[in-house]
């Protein structure tokens, strides 16, 4: 993939959790994988998440949770999507998150929801998807 091609990922920390070892394990698999990525740190609002990947112009939005807040954080998150114009992003949520969450995170909007059990490889390769569908206007799956 071409540096014009290159799929830019942002990836975040919302709310009050001050563990970060696997959104930076995450970053630097996506960075293995060819990608750019912009991590924000730690304790981030939505809105500052949302701001920073408006202003990164990035393909992907990443949002790293572990605090048990993750339906309030998607419908935040999505929210400030629509009104940034930028729900054509792909959205994608990594953490502690339980398995009967999952599908009500993909009601919200959420593409993708990787639990502590994925993979790095898993991970990649819905984002490269989700990426190229985006690219070709294809409607996602």
């Amino acid at each position: 993939m071409n540096d014009a091609q290159r799929i830019r990922v942002l990836v975040a920390k919302v709310g009050l959790d001050g563990h970060d070892k696997g959104a930076n394990l995450v970053a630097m698999a996506l960075r293995d994988a060819g990608m750019e990525v912009v991590y924000t740190g730690l304790r981030r609002t939505a809105q500052h998440a949302i701001s920073a990947a408006v202003q990164e112009d990035v393909d992907v939005i990443g949002i790293s949770i572990l605090s048990g807040a993750h339906m309030k954080a998607a419908e935040k998150i999505v929210d400030l999507m629509k009104k940034e114009r930028i729900e054509d992003k792909l959205l994608v949520m990594g953490g502690v998150i339980p398995e009967e969450d999952i599908p009500k995170l993909k009601d919200a909007g959420v593409a993708g929801v990787f639990t502590q059990a994925a993979t790095f490889e898993e991970m990649i390769d819905f984002i490269r998807e989700g990426v190229r569908q985006q690219r070709e206007g294809a409607p996602r799956a």
